[in-house]
């Protein structure tokens, strides 16, 4: 069953993927499969994006690009938690480098129709507007 929150997936996707730029920055594929705390932080960071995606269902996989798989995206969420042994630096340095630049593309456009509703810890929270 898709979200009730589709405003917050989103940005629960785009904010992993800008940990995961921080995590990679400066980093080749060589100095990531060999930094063990950067490989750990990136696939956690990895598997809250397929969760996010997990729970934002099939409503958005129709509107996608055609070189972006939400399917995809969730079932590697899953070999990461259920067959983290047989996952390769490589594969994920990959996905970093190939995969998540485009969904970030996405994901910012889809964060325009989907924002987010202002909290009241947000500076400019108005509680009289909107309601």
């Amino acid at each position: 069953m898709p979200t009730e929150r589709p405003a917050q997936r989103i940005h629960d996707i785009l904010e992993n993927i800008a940990s995961v730029e921080m995590y990679t920055r400066d980093l080749s594929g060589k100095t990531f499969s060999e930094n063990r705390m950067a490989v750990d932080a990136v696939e956690r960071c990895l598997e809250r994006i397929a969760e996010a995606a997990r729970k934002l269902g099939h409503q958005f996989d129709s509107i996608m690009p055609d070189n972006v798989d939400l399917h995809a995206v969730r079932q590697f969420g899953s070999v990461l938690r259920h067959d983290y042994d047989t996952v390769d630096t490589g594969i994920i340095w990959n996905v970093v480098e190939t995969e998540l630049p485009k969904l970030k593309t996405v994901f910012e456009a889809l964060a325009v129709e989907y924002p987010l509703p202002k909290k009241k810890t947000d500076p400019d929270f108005d509680p009289f507007k909107g309601a």
